[in-house]
């Protein structure tokens, strides 16, 4: 089994993470929209962000100012799906500040939510103009062409967004890019890339995932079983990783793990897929 992502709830529902922190003055309000990366960890930690905050020395204009609040009810309105409302919305404060990159960067997003592409790419390109080392900016829109079957390219954006000393999220291009590579079919550059990840967080479940399902592949059961450990041990296990776990342990002959696995999957999963194939007894699949 392989993971896979949409295009149009990738970018909100899922791994992948559009974080808005707009600072203005000494107020700083935060909100998170989700945005699904693949079927393994859809409440898991985010695989990019827009981190939107005033970039000038000098501080935020009153223009800004203005268009900060004009984003802020567009990403509300976008997180809500109302996207014809964060058209609008974006659209002023782009009349309100014609330079501001973040509000072309969530235009971008809402566009491909509306299978505008065109106006998608144009968006996050002149943000890309306004800001091009903007890591966060870089690592959305490398997730953008992976999506539309542009896994090459995509990378160099990813690599882009790790060039920043100062960016603190760069497990998030790290895990874009090894999901990209699998797409790819390239497995050594994707597990290059998700021990990267990993390396730099641990609590990413989409690197670990992933690894376990590389070293599950080459039977590899020991690095498997920690990998998915990792995951099933967090917060947020999933269908795909329970599952998955279940069947390394099947494979190591721990009986008593494999049961405890699989009754979770039953317990939190029950409707899913995995579920399914556990009844049948599918463990081959």
């Amino acid at each position: 089994m392989t993971m896979r992502a949409t295009t149009s709830t990738a970018l909100r529902n899922g791994v992948l993470a559009v974080a808005v922190g707009v600072a203005v003055g000494a107020c700083t309000t935060t909100t998170t929209t989700k945005t699904r990366l693949n079927e393994v960890s859809p409440t898991d930690s985010s695989a990019a962000n827009v981190d939107i905050r005033q970039r000038e020395a000098g501080g935020p204009s009153e223009a800004r100012k203005r268009a900060v609040i004009r984003l802020q009810l567009a990403v509300g309105y976008y997180q809500g799906a109302q996207f014809s409302t964060a058209l609008d919305e974006l659209k002023q404060a782009l009349t309100i500040d014609p330079n501001f990159a973040d509000a072309y960067t969530v235009l971008a997003l809402v566009y491909t939510e509306l299978h505008q592409n065109d106006l998608a790419e144009q968006s996050f390109r002149h943000a890309l103009q306004l800001e091009p080392d903007n890591s966060d900016l870089n690592n959305n829109y490398g997730w953008y062409l992976c999506q539309n079957g542009r896994e090459q390219e995509s990378l160099g954006y990813f690599e882009r967004a790790l060039k920043n000393p100062l960016y603190t999220q760069k497990g998030k291009p790290l895990q874009n890019a090894g999901v990209c590579a699998n797409k790819m079919g390239n497995a050594a550059l994707a597990e290059d890339y998700f021990r990267r990840s990993f390396d730099i967080d641990p609590s990413g479940s989409v690197a670990a995932y992933n690894l376990a399902l590389i070293y599950f592949g080459r039977k590899d059961l020991t690095r498997a079983r920690f990998y998915v450990g990792q995951v099933n041990a967090g917060p947020a296990p999933t269908a795909a990783s329970l599952w998955l776990g279940a069947r390394i342990e099947r494979q190591l002959g721990n009986k008593t793990n494999e049961t405890a696995l699989e009754n979770q999957l039953e317990r939190l999963f029950a409707d899913s897929r995995e579920a399914q194939m556990q009844r049948r007894g599918n463990y081959d699949d």
